[in-house]
């Protein structure tokens, strides 16, 4: 007699679960996977199988029907920040900032579609021929990004990026020196006194995270409005948090809800603060005016390489989904915008604030920014970089902090 390798008896063992379960819908995790080794046992071939194989077998066939496959247990690893699936046969993983293959990889074109597909449906979202490209999240939060064939050339790419179960706060970012104390304190005294800020810098390179850290020195009294693509934010200690987020088209083409609706509906809530996520496209403008309305104190997030180059991409920006005058435009943005701070990653992966930079207005372009703090490198040690945020100008629209009683000359 031929001994069956591990890869068929699980198929079969999967396939015995999947009649099972038809008979048994909406079972729990528990029902499931007594089920898995109830069919484990009923199977002849698996008793060629050691014990850690069926037991291999059991824990496979559980997150392959109750999680996302192969991608589960790296999932629930904590040490990951990042996952990438380059089609069936690549995954590659971001530990530390550092990218490595994992050695995994899914049986089938159709199986990891399956996978995308769950994920979608898990937030009310369609991924499919017509609309082959999704924007959603996890239910713990972790970014979603996926492209299917044939956009994805190489088969279906499936993009997660992962959140700490824990959210990094101040103190946080502190320790591992991606700011330091006293920058932060008056970080904190910016958004008190209700300053209007910008976070720019490259993909990875810890938006999100900072613009969270920020939103937690918001007043608890204050009435709060966050707007995202998908729901990643965690806005603690806030009670009247309001969270909005965005909703795909239907198969017909109705029922889309952008940022730019969003952000206009929410001036129409009594904000005391709107967070947008990122801004990236024509909801530039509407953002733009909530910034000039009288909502002291919002925040948001912009891809760019540099403080300036955030004022110009986001000009670029309005400048594409309106006709306003550029030496209008510039004014609006001068008035709206207060602070953009830059973030980036060093040769050595480590996240920092490079940049601190007030928006001012210019004699000759109309606008432009003036540098506070400034990242400066005073060596390495063991590969790591060294530096600290320099202080290089006071702040020169200091009403808004006068007015809240936090001035204090910077140093």
């Amino acid at each position: 007699m031929i001994k069956r390798d591990y890869v068929q008896i699980k198929k079969d063992v999967f396939d015995d679960v999947c009649d099972r379960l038809v008979r048994s819908p909406g079972a729990d995790d528990t029902t499931v996977l007594s089920v898995i080794r109830d069919c484990i046992i009923a199977s002849r071939d698996s008793q060629d199988l050691t014990p850690r194989e069926r037991s291999r077998i059991c824990h496979e066939l559980f997150n392959r029907i109750r999680g996302l496959d192969v991608l589960q247990d790296i999932i629930e690893d904590d040490s990951v920040t990042e996952i990438m699936v380059n089609g069936t046969d690549e995954i590659f993983v971001e530990r530390y900032g550092r990218l490595s293959g994992c050695g995994l990889s899914f049986e089938s074109k159709e199986r990891l579609t399956d996978i995308i597909g769950k994920i979608a449906s898990g937030v009310n979202r369609t991924i499919n021929l017509s609309s082959p490209i999704l924007d959603a999240r996890l239910a713990d939060g972790s970014r979603v990004n996926a492209v299917l064939d044939p956009i994805a050339i190489n088969g279906p790419s499936l993009t997660i990026r992962r959140f700490p179960n824990r959210p990094m706060d101040a103190d946080a970012l502190v320790a591992t020196g991606s700011v330091s104390r006293q920058v932060l304190d008056f970080l904190r005294n910016l958004v008190i006194s209700g300053y209007n800020m910008l976070i720019s810098g490259s993909t990875g390179c810890g938006k999100t995270t900072f613009l969270n850290v920020l939103s937690s020195f918001i007043p608890h009294d204050e009435r709060v409005i966050t707007i995202e693509d998908s729901a990643e934010l965690r806005i603690m200690g806030i009670r009247n948090l309001v969270r909005l987020e965005t909703r795909n088209a239907t198969a017909g083409g109705c029922g889309q809800i952008t940022i730019r609706d969003l952000i206009r509906n929410a001036l129409r809530m009594r904000p005391d603060r709107v967070i947008v996520g990122e801004v990236r496209g024509e909801e530039a403008i509407d953002m733009l005016q909530a910034f000039n309305v009288g909502e002291d104190g919002s925040l948001s997030t912009i891809h760019a390489n540099s403080a300036g180059d955030a004022i110009s991409r986001l000009e670029t920006m309005i400048m594409l989904s309106t006709n306003i005058p550029v030496e209008a435009l510039r004014r609006q943005i001068a008035s709206g915008v207060d602070i953009i701070i830059h973030l980036g990653r060093l040769r050595d992966k480590s996240r920092h604030v490079l940049e601190i930079s007030e928006v001012v207005t210019d004699s000759i372009y109309g606008i432009g920014t003036r540098t506070l703090y400034s990242f400066e490198e005073t060596g390495s040690i063991d590969g790591r970089v060294e530096g600290e945020l320099v202080f290089k100008n006071r702040l020169e629209n200091r009403e808004k902090m006068i007015r809240a009683g936090l001035y204090e000359e910077e140093e």
